[in-house]
């Protein structure tokens, strides 16, 4: 089989399609990123909070975009008759390194707080314990003998 109608056939396949005469709107909730898979692509990108937007870009097969959180993008073919294939996959959140503070003040807080806890649940078992064994500390006082307990005149 040839390889140049496999990837041809693989590419056809992936991805979402915006026929010929047709628009696309999308509002990322998060950083995402497009990518033409074939064809060519008028996208238009604005973001509400920067006067001038992002303006106009003409992408290709194989260009990307970083698209960032709450813009909005609008997607169609450049010639006219033509569809685009593109991807659309929206970027890994980056999670902070933990800081000075939390590292050398926070940690061994929440440490110091979970072996507290445990001391204290050590202790309520100790004193459940040693109040169980109240009848025994009393040395009889207040019940009745058994003939094994008792010393008998």
């Amino acid at each position: 089989m040839n390889t140049r109608s496999e990837s041809a056939s693989n590419t056809a396949r992936r991805g979402h399609l915006v026929g010929a005469h047709r628009a696309l709107s999308l509002y990322p909730a998060d950083d995402s990123c497009l990518s033409v898979l074939s064809g060519r692509a008028w996208v238009t990108l604005n973001l509400p909070h920067v006067p001038q937007g992002l303006g106009d870009h003409v992408l290709q097969a194989g260009d990307t975009l970083h698209v960032p959180a709450g813009a909005h993008l609008v997607m169609e073919p450049w010639a006219s008759g033509e569809a685009v294939r593109f991807d659309w996959c929206v970027l890994p959140v980056a999670v902070p390194a933990p800081g000075r503070f939390q590292r050398e003040v926070g940690a061994p807080t929440r440490e110091l707080a979970q072996a507290l806890g445990q001391v204290v649940l050590a202790f309520g078992r100790l004193a459940r314990g040693v109040l169980g064994y109240g009848e025994f500390l009393v040395a009889g006082r207040g019940r009745v003998l058994s003939r094994f307990e008792s010393n008998p005149p």
